[in-house]
């Protein structure tokens, strides 16, 4: 049985040690010393932190992967700093956590490893400040004012600043359909809203029109977006147009796909007119 079989038998997140067998052979053993994210927060007894319970199953799907590394961890929003606490001991001594909060009592939090910046999550110059004074970010965490124009201004100065191959998680993204939050249901103007726009963008490679989804940076480096409740996860990824290609011999006469909808001649000719570009799975076979 390979390392990874091994290790994939097992739920509980855990330390491997590296044990010295005879022979020279190595075996995998596993720790069970290392708490989870929700066994963390239900020990807690230090500064106040005020969390959903689904979301701990969120963190962990994510978050795990990072422990015990020197990851650079950003959280908009920590209140009272408890999070702060609860991040240490999650992902280590080795973590480098930096936070934003418009509370300039917040700045008390601060430590050796930990950095607090002061500024509102809406200002685009405060922002830019952040992106200059942090290194590349593994992990981001939204939980500041979960209004709309905080989540969106947010998101677009942000999420350039993560690493390839991080992520940037949104909490509390039910205030979507609240008023007071200038949310609202199917509110073009939503986080929720403009996500589901993401997605559209995610696969602009395979729409027939520039004009109405064209290529840009959000395609190039939005891997996959994860809706949950109340969370939206957006794994960032460097990403090129996507090819396909064929393996082996033929074996039989493909049928017509009888469920295709047939091109009209106006349909035909708006193509022409709006020079459309041939959809990505067939452009392969165009010669």
């Amino acid at each position: 049985m390979l390392p990874h079989q091994f290790l994939s038998q097992f739920s509980h997140p855990f330390i491997v040690l590296l044990v010295a067998g005879a022979g020279g052979a190595n075996f995998l053993i596993p720790n069970y010393a290392m708490s989870t994210l929700r066994e963390i927060f239900e020990s807690h007894n230090g500064r106040l932190i005020h969390k959903w319970d689904h979301y701990f199953d969120i963190y962990e799907r994510y978050f795990s992967p990072y422990r015990g590394s020197a990851l650079n961890l950003l959280e908009v929003g920590i209140s009272h700093g408890g999070s702060l606490q609860v991040w240490r001991e999650y992902f280590g001594k080795d973590a480098n956590i930096f936070a934003i909060d418009i509370n300039a009592e917040c700045k008390k939090f601060e430590d050796e490893k930990t950095k607090i910046l002061i500024g509102s999550q809406e200002d685009e110059g405060f922002l830019k400040q952040v992106i200059d004074a942090l290194p590349p970010l593994d992990i981001l965490i939204d939980d500041g004012g979960h209004t709309m124009n905080q989540q969106l201004v947010s998101f677009r100065n942000l999420f350039p600043a993560v690493k390839n191959g991080g992520i940037y998680l949104i909490e509390d993204t039910h205030t979507s359909y609240w008023r007071e939050y200038h949310g609202g249901y199917k509110r073009k103007t939503s986080f929720i809203e403009f996500s589901k726009s993401l997605v559209d963008q995610m696969y602009a490679w395979h729409i027939d029109n520039d004009k109405i989804v064209p290529v840009n940076y959000h395609t190039e480096n939005i891997n996959s977006i994860s809706f949950y409740d109340s969370v939206i996860v957006f794994e960032k990824r460097n990403r090129h147009e996507p090819f396909h290609s064929m393996k082996g011999e033929p074996t039989i006469t493909p049928c017509a796909n009888p469920g295709l909808k047939k091109e009209s001649v106006l349909h035909q000719l708006r193509k022409k007119l709006r020079r459309k570009k041939i959809q990505s799975f067939v452009r392969q076979f165009k010669k």
